[in-house]
């Protein structure tokens, strides 16, 4: 299973690709300086670490997600079932619900999946 791991600043970053993809590499550097008040040097970098990590890729001057953000979700949920209960998706619902009352929509939704 591939490390998506972010820190708290690579998944800002990260929310303005998939919000934007796919957009000229130019055009990245604005948003980024927009909403983080990134310089150009700063974006470039970041974006050739998430290049190297597989989640995004800057061809031609165009950045495309080659991770969708739902990928992404998934790939850390699974990571985190894993790493703190041992895989089991029961153990994971048990702790998750026992600490608050499912609602019947919930409940609904997960039968739904069961099925």
């Amino acid at each position: 299973m591939p490390d998506y791991h972010l820190a708290e600043t690579e998944a800002k970053f990260a929310e303005l690709i998939w919000a934007h993809a796919p957009l000229p590499s130019s055009e990245l550097v604005r948003l980024a300086a927009d909403a983080l008040d990134w310089k150009k040097s700063t974006t470039y970098t970041v974006l050739r670490r998430l290049c190297e990590r597989g989640l995004f890729q800057n061809e031609a001057g165009t950045v495309t997600a080659l991770v969708s953000r739902a990928e992404y979700d998934a790939v850390r949920s699974e990571r985190f079932v894993e790493e703190s209960f041992g895989g089991s998706l029961p153990r994971f619902l048990a702790a998750f619900t026992g600490r608050r009352k499912l609602r019947a929509d919930e409940a609904a939704a997960l039968r739904r999946m069961i099925e």
